[in-house]
């Protein structure tokens, strides 16, 4: 059965019959005449934070997806840079929880010396007692059993610790030193000591050292009759 218009008043939406304005529902098809307008998409940045908003259908899934991607790469980007750094200061941490030991070299080797003093003695435990080297240049090679972590480097200049036999002999205020590791990569520094008696401490954090060499710089006190002196030289290794 027809339903007759109404007139005037409201077209349903869905069936266009003209409904009087206190209608809630079409007097020809139930249809709901006052529905809510259907809210428009939201825009594609806004989807992408906070990760947990529900997206409505057209409001940027696909970029969504492309800028939750991008941020885990940069994210494991950065944590492969920063990894390095992470593992020396988890190795400076554990050098300073722990304590130092000493370690004897296997090995002792001069590339050049002068009499009855060989490079031997500088790892003696002996501070009156030195390598003599002619000249700048001259360098000695320490070579080690096992690799080990290098913590602290102890010099002792001169030709003694002795303030009254210091001096008696040249000195060297740098030493170039060459770390070699049991992977075969090389470390190189520069220590400038104090032209002073006794030993003097120098921290060198690095991991799986295998031979160490120094090469004598910037001597001091050379003269015609002298010669370069090393008293001593002492390795600690992390306990």
């Amino acid at each position: 059965m027809a339903v007759p218009d109404e007139g005037a008043g409201v077209p349903c939406p869905a069936c266009g019959a003209l409904n009087s304005p206190d209608r809630r529902f079409c007097r020809r098809c139930a249809t709901a005449l006052n529905a809510a307008p259907k809210p428009a998409p939201l825009p594609w940045w806004r989807s992408v934070w906070p990760l947990r908003r529900r997206v409505r259908a057209g409001s940027g899934r696909a970029a969504r997806l492309l800028m939750t991607l991008a941020v885990l790469a940069a994210l494991c980007a950065g944590g492969l840079l920063l990894l390095p750094a992470g593992r020396a200061l988890v190795e400076d941490t554990r050098d300073k929880l722990s304590k130092a030991k000493p370690v004897t070299p296997v090995a002792v080797e001069a590339s050049a010396g002068v009499p009855r003093h060989p490079a031997t003695n500088t790892t003696d435990g002996l501070s009156n007692r030195y390598w003599g080297a002619p000249a700048p240049g001259a360098s000695v090679t320490y070579t080690f059993r096992k690799p080990f972590r290098l913590v602290d480097l102890i010099i002792t200049n001169g030709a003694s610790k002795s303030p009254e036999s210091y001096a008696h002999q040249a000195r060297a205020l740098q030493l170039n030193l060459e770390v070699t590791t049991r992977d075969g990569e090389r470390h190189h520094r520069k220590l400038t000591l104090s032209d002073k008696p006794g030993p003097q401490t120098f921290p060198t954090p690095i991991s799986d050292v295998k031979t160490i060499r120094l090469v004598l710089r910037s001597p001091v006190g050379l003269t015609p009759g002298r010669h370069l002196a090393l008293a001593e030289v002492e390795f600690f290794a992390r306990s």
